[in-house]
């Protein structure tokens, strides 16, 4: 099994050098990763210039870009043999509800999606013990069960581990998205030169964070995974958008 390893942190993150030490003997492992961190840089490509990749002295490579261009061009330019999976993390923080439209690691994982391969994203809830182990066993867990699982097309596993040893997780458990609350106001600053600058502020906390949730599993302990669909498609209001449409046209005179 050739593995593609990526992550949003960079390639010298603590958790990328984790996941690749505790997944040695599952397969052929190669890791293209940015050349620094990129979090929170969705699913963006570089397309107004070119790239340029690395090769460091560990075996690593790094490309000038971001999540997304590590996998497409590791995929699409950098081996000559094809990968069987993406694997993209340990993200030094978590990747729960709303977190993965920004996530730079859900993308790279997504990203190998879209090009044909199964791929996980594992993100670490932090709490300041960096646990990055635990979270490596537990995707060489899911990557050496003997039981194949097809997700079906344009799906990924989201998954999230607890900031615990191995011995005090809880367990597993299958999970939908929560929601967190609006994020907090944005943090004004003056730079040196008497600028007015901001940061971002922080996310809120889970708004929607009850019993099924990513949000509770991990509240609980527990290693959440969460199958995440890219069809972006609300189908459940396809009807009555249909009906709404049909009586804007009939109002508009665009109907004959």
């Amino acid at each position: 099994m050739r593995i593609l390893l990526s992550n949003d942190d960079g390639v010298h993150s603590p958790g990328l050098i984790a996941l690749y030490e505790g997944l040695q003997g599952l397969g052929e492992l190669h890791v293209v990763a940015p050349d620094r961190d990129h979090s929170g840089a969705s699913n963006s490509l570089t397309l107004k210039r070119p790239l340029t990749v690395e090769e460091h002295p560990n075996g690593f490579y790094s490309v000038d870009g971001t999540p997304t261009d590590c996998v497409h061009l590791a995929v699409n330019g950098l081996f000559d043999q094809p990968f069987d999976r993406v694997v993209s993390g340990i993200n030094t923080h978590a990747n729960l509800g709303d977190d993965i439209i920004y996530s730079g690691t859900v993308a790279a994982a997504t990203e190998g999606r879209h090009l044909g391969l199964p791929a996980i994203a594992v993100s670490l809830v932090n709490d300041g013990r960096f646990h990055y182990d635990t979270a490596a066993r537990v995707i060489a867990t899911l990557l050496k069960f003997h039981k194949p699982m097809d997700l079906g097309p344009r799906s990924i596993l989201n998954v999230n581990v607890p900031d615990l040893p191995w011995i005090e997780l809880s367990g597993f458990r299958v999970t939908r998205l929560g929601s967190r609350e609006r994020a907090e106001g944005a943090v004004p600053m003056t730079c040196p030169r008497g600028k007015k600058r901001y940061w971002i502020g922080a996310a809120g906390n889970g708004g929607d964070a009850g019993p099924g949730t990513d949000f509770h599993a991990i509240s609980q302990g527990y290693v959440s995974i969460t199958p995440v669909h890219i069809d972006m498609t609300r189908h459940q209001v396809m009807s009555s958008l249909r009906d709404w449409v049909g009586a804007l046209e009939d109002s508009s005179g665009k109907t004959q």
